[in-house]
């Protein structure tokens, strides 16, 4: 009996200074990268969010989720052409966890100031 693939989640977090079609093509050629070894089983765009630090003086990217099944080896390959990729800022390949959730994080809204004195009152 033949063990069955791993599943895996890829997220995307492509430059918005990138023209939306090299962002489009990116994507397209993860995909194509992804069924040429293994089986692409869904594609999220979750589009333009907040980054949670700056990276690179950018403070929001495009992401995607990507999730497929394959060989391990698959993972090497996809994240060696997504490193030399321009318009990437960053990505990560991780394993399925079964019961994991696949919706994009909540939207977070406006922070209050912090308190800076024992009172807990802000200036």
């Amino acid at each position: 009996m033949a063990a069955a693939k791993p599943i895996y989640d890829l997220i995307l977090l492509l430059d918005l200074g990138v023209e939306d079609g090299q962002r489009a093509k990116i994507v397209a050629d993860t995909r194509a990268a992804i069924s040429a070894e293994g089986e692409l089983l869904g594609d999220q765009a979750w589009g333009t969010r907040a980054l949670a630090y700056e990276i690179d003086h950018r403070d929001s990217a495009d992401y995607h989720l990507l999730q497929f099944s394959g060989p391990p080896t698959l993972i090497g390959a996809i994240e060696h052409t997504l490193r030399i990729t321009d318009g990437v800022i960053r990505h990560l390949a991780v394993k399925r966890v079964k019961g994991g959730q696949t919706k994009p994080p909540a939207t977070v809204g406006a922070v209050s100031a912090v308190a800076d004195d024992a009172s807990g009152t802000a200036e």
